[in-house]
């Protein structure tokens, strides 16, 4: 490249301020740029977040690892935070949270994100098995506040199950990066050996790293753990001082309900830091439920069956945007005009204001109005 030649980056500038100008949005009205310039760069967006899937890959049968490479909207994350992912199925926009499992300090500029499938995982079997490389996805930026500190602490334990692995592989990467010096114990949980992410790079760090210990426990007998079964007080006799580590911890809710019920008894609660990526099974009363659900703006009725409100929308024929379907992401958030309504996380009851709730992991209290 010539010493006058225009460098990329500038042009790149350039292009962007031209089509944020006002000329640009007249010109595109009333779709907006990004509707015409996806249809030869399908990442580019003036604000959202665009990502292009790079790799697809499988490391358990029950699982699928995407690499992503966003666009120049994206800010980066902190090790354990979550994005919440937009993919298009048969027309319709279905968004999940997934945590990233890179390093923040991965000099490819990729994310990666790993999900279980199961048999009512509707997005993650679309992941697994609909995604290729080369197809465009959608991402937020980074949300959460389970995140590794600014301040390293001197002593880490790191507690997953499952697909929770995702956010604290991700902190124990991105120590590792940062040629971290204090103690870290991993504690991972899976039923089985087979069905264990990530399993040869945590053997892998465990060898290299003398720092490192990685404590593999198995639901299933005879799978080669140092761990044998669910989570228990005896696990913790192989963590040293184990009270005096900030401990980290992902996984189902069984496990996370067993862990935090240990720290509170051992009055460390203020040490565990918790991320939620399954939520309890709800519960449907429809027995004693009551009442009409009333979806204003749509001017229709359901008698309330004690289902969720998103479910209970879904089964009137509504689409509201939805998410995590857990109350993470606040995808489904909405007003409520009347009525009450039961928070199923908290069992708390909502007053009969008006008020903005999370749809799907709220139950009516009798009849409720949503303007929906």
């Amino acid at each position: 490249m010539s010493a006058t030649a225009p460098r990329p980056f500038s042009l790149r500038n350039s292009l962007h301020r031209a089509l944020r100008s006002r000329l640009a949005s007249t010109l595109a009205y009333p779709h907006g740029v990004d509707r015409y310039v996806e249809h030869f760069a399908p990442t580019f967006s003036l604000s959202e977040v665009r990502a292009e899937v790079v790799a697809v890959r499988h490391q358990t049968a029950d699982s699928v690892t995407l690499s992503l490479r966003p666009n120049g909207n994206w800010q980066g994350f902190r090790a354990g935070q979550y994005v919440r992912l937009t993919v298009e199925i048969d027309g319709v926009r279905r968004i999940r949270c997934y945590s990233p499992a890179n390093s923040v300090h991965a000099t490819d500029g990729l994310i990666e994100l790993t999900a279980k499938t199961h048999a009512g995982g509707f997005v993650s079997k679309h992941l697994k098995q609909g995604l290729r490389a080369g197809m465009t996805v959608g991402l937020s930026q980074a949300e959460g506040r389970f995140a590794l500190p600014d301040v390293r602490p001197a002593r880490v334990l790191l507690i997953s199950g499952g697909s929770g692995i995702t956010p604290v592989m991700s902190m124990l990467r991105t120590l590792i990066d940062e040629q971290y010096r204090g103690a870290i114990t991993f504690l991972h949980y899976s039923n089985a050996a087979k069905d264990q992410i990530y399993a040869a790079e945590l053997a892998e760090i465990a060898a290299r790293h003398p720092n490192v210990t990685v404590l593999r426990g198995y639901a299933e007998a005879q799978q080669g753990g140092e761990l044998e079964g669910l989570f228990c007080r005896a696990h913790l006799n192989a963590v040293p001082d184990f009270g005096e580590a900030e401990a980290f911890l992902c996984g189902p809710p069984g496990m996370m309900k067993a862990v935090q019920a240990l720290w509170a008894d051992e009055g460390l609660s203020a040490r565990l830091h918790v991320e939620h990526f399954s939520a309890a099974p709800v519960v449907v009363d429809s027995a004693n439920a009551d009442g009409d659900v009333q979806f204003a703006r749509s001017e229709r009725y359901a008698k309330n069956t004690g289902a969720t409100l998103l479910d209970q929308a879904e089964s009137a024929g509504l689409k509201p945007e939805s998410g995590c379907r857990m109350g993470i992401c606040h995808a489904c958030t909405c007003v409520k005009k009347a009525g009450r309504v039961r928070d199923t996380r908290t069992g708390e009851i909502s007053d009969a204001g008006e008020a903005e709730i999370q749809i799907c992991v709220s139950v009516p209290v009798g009849s409720v109005t949503l303007d929906l």
